[in-house]
């Protein structure tokens, strides 16, 4: 390769500004062709859902919803899970304890509340680290995933109290260990939801659909009549169907998952019922400077002042046609009475009935203001030319060049194929997996998980591929910013560096065959381009972010980090309450809120939690201050 032996940063800046918004708006051909552009990500546009208006009468009210409902760890079952729980850390998951899930679903020794070390990390460990084909001396088969909720079966809402009813369902559950249930840990390793508006689809395997529906991530799938609409002739049923909505599509997902926040069997009524009964984070800080929430901070405690309820956000922020009726129903929409109120737990207002829209929209609305466009890449592809050392620009062209093939999955404004940029190209295939921006890359063998290639909640298939079969085992490109801070890696979670990253692409992967997709058997990169790739890849942070200032700013969050144990593997009870007997004593750390002007310490990145760096103060997020939730 040639691109190794330039070293003049104006050279390099020639080639960079010949890259910019215009050409970024052609996109780069996903699975061959020419490396795709890279632009400043102001450089992409913000993808607008479409008909937003007939639901929401004010944006503004609608982002402080959102951005409480994302914190708020009322909304899981246990009142102690919130979406933020695994998105907690520049978007993503920070964890080492009680996070490994095996592809069976059934816990192990190896798994079970285990806490992950540098030395289990790669998880498939070669003689020769350059050499898929070299001896296996370890592959674990395991995924770094996030702990979620226990497995427990929902049996009711209680107004006014933060934990649903439910119980634990058997102590031979496949996530038991000692007869004790854990938390459920997921099978994929959780993706940042920063500049998660710019991606087509949602999920690592893209079930999250582009198109809305009101109730569930699987768009069309669903022919629902999710929402009930007020008008003269009272409440209607009604199809919600909004595009470039897939963020929405995602954020219904896990509130009711049952691996992830739900106790097993409760609705969107259910929750609604629940969070309409709640104080907007009841128990946890709101910093009084916080960018969004900091004007209805409680001063003097935890959560909102009172005035600010979820009802009075809700009315804030959409048109009252969703939320204005007196009319009570039941489960299914249908009219149980008029000017009244519910009697029991299975009757529900309007606002209740509605709360998957309300959430789905909400939490979108919070999550596209989490772009992180000013790292130090934007700034020198906006004219900076000093904003990358000489090095970093070496690995910039190396990023680009033909050798690393990087640019055939990480292109355009949003370093990756799956954007609404390249869906917008000219030359997209609607049935290629590879244009729509996900890719077959051997980190594991597409048996294990099919990715793109499984089907829908509605047993619908996610992609119809132009050749049988040319989407199972793919899976999303994503966006590479901030990519220091977000370890470990891949839809499998089993890197821990990004230089372990680099070399699992100089290996061409773990497994080979069926197992990779075009242009991932053609990377070809040297140890010293290797360093000048990763050398690249942290001036990918943007410093806000680093910091969580604006619009990164978060209120505070407990979460758990593990389980208590008496000796090692054998867990301690939890014996504050009949419910929890059967489960396992958490393990609980802080995460202190913080207001517009951020952290004085930066975030700690995995590897320095791996070996404890940063402990000592001088990182955010070591997960070392304990709290109780």
């Amino acid at each position: 390769m040639n691109c190794h032996t330039w070293n003049r940063p104006a050279q390099l800046l020639a080639i960079v500004i010949l890259t910019g918004a215009a050409a970024a708006a052609q996109g780069g051909r996903g699975g061959g062709g020419a490396p795709g552009p890279i632009a400043p990500l102001r450089a992409a546009v913000r993808p607008q859902p479409t008909n937003l208006a007939k639901y929401v009468r004010d944006q503004t009210a609608l982002v402080a919803l959102g951005k409480a409902l994302f914190w708020d760890a009322q909304v899981g079952s246990d009142g102690q899970t919130a979406c933020a729980t695994c998105h907690f850390h520049a978007g993503a998951d920070h964890r080492l304890q009680n996070q490994l899930a095996s592809p069976s679903g059934v816990t192990t020794a190896l798994t079970g509340n285990r806490t992950l070390t540098t030395d289990d990390f790669p998880f498939r460990r070669l003689a020769n680290p350059n050499n898929n084909n070299s001896a296996v001396i370890r592959d674990t088969r395991l995924v770094a995933g996030s702990a979620g909720a226990v497995h427990r079966t929902f049996f009711d809402v209680n107004a006014g109290l933060h934990t649903d009813d439910g119980a634990t369902v058997s102590s031979a559950a496949p996530t038991s260990l000692g007869g004790l249930e854990l938390r459920q840990v997921t099978g994929r390793n959780s993706p940042s939801v920063i500049n998660a508006v710019f991606n087509v689809r949602n999920f690592w395997d893209g079930r999250a659909s582009r198109i809305f529906s009101g109730s569930t991530p699987f768009g069309d799938s669903d022919t629902g009549l999710n929402v009930l609409a007020g008008g003269a002739s009272g409440l209607q049923p009604e199809r919600v169907r909004m595009d470039n909505a897939s963020l929405a599509s995602q954020a219904v997902g896990p509130a009711l998952n049952s691996t992830e926040m739900s106790y097993n069997g409760r609705s969107w009524p259910k929750l609604g019922k629940k969070m309409m009964s709640l104080s907007p984070l009841s128990r946890q800080r709101v910093a009084v400077d916080d960018s969004v929430l900091g004007a209805m901070a409680n001063p003097e405690g935890n959560g909102l002042r009172g005035e600010y309820s979820y009802q009075q956000l809700i009315q804030a922020a959409f048109q009252p046609e969703y939320w204005g009726s007196t009319t009570v129903v039941d489960s299914k929409g249908s009219l149980l009475k008029i000017m009244a109120v519910p009697d029991n737990s299975n009757e529900f207002t309007q606002t209740e009935y509605n709360f998957a829209l309300f959430f789905g929209l909400a939490i979108q609305a919070y999550e596209s203001t989490l772009i992180s466009d000013q790292t130090r890449l934007d700034q020198f592809l906006e004219g900076n030319t000093q904003a990358l050392t000489p090095f970093e620009q070496q690995g910039l062209a190396e990023f680009r060049g033909g050798a690393s093939q990087c640019t055939r999955c990480h292109v355009g404004p949003e370093l990756t194929a799956a954007s609404y940029t390249r869906a917008a190209a000219n030359n997209v295939n609607p049935g290629d997996p590879n244009d729509l921006g996900f890719f077959r890359i051997g980190v594991s063998p597409i048996a294990e998980d099919v990715g793109l290639g499984a089907t829908d909640g509605f047993n619908v298939p996610l992609l119809n591929p132009n050749r049988a079969g040319a989407a199972d085992g793919t899976f999303k490109a994503p966006g590479l910013r901030n990519v220091e801070l977000t370890g470990p890696y891949f839809h499998n979670g089993g890197q821990a560096t990004l230089e372990q990253v680099v070399d699992f692409y100089g290996r061409q992967g773990d497994f080979g065959g069926a197992n990779l997709g075009p242009g991932i058997g053609a990377i070809r990169l040297n140890a010293a381009e290797r360093t000048q790739v990763v050398a690249f890849l942290k001036a990918l942070t943007d410093d806000r972010v680093k910091y969580e200032r604006a619009p990164f700013d978060h209120p505070s969050l407990c979460i758990p980090v593990g389980h208590v144990e008496i000796s090692p593997g054998v867990p301690q009870a939890d014996d504050s309450s009949p419910v929890t007997a059967m489960s396992a004593a958490d393990k609980w750390a802080l995460i202190p809120a913080s207001g517009k002007g951020g952290n004085p310490v930066p975030l700690q990145t995995f590897e320095e939690l791996l070996s404890g760096i940063g402990n000592d103060g001088s990182r955010a997020h070591t997960l070392t201050e304990a709290c109780r939730p």
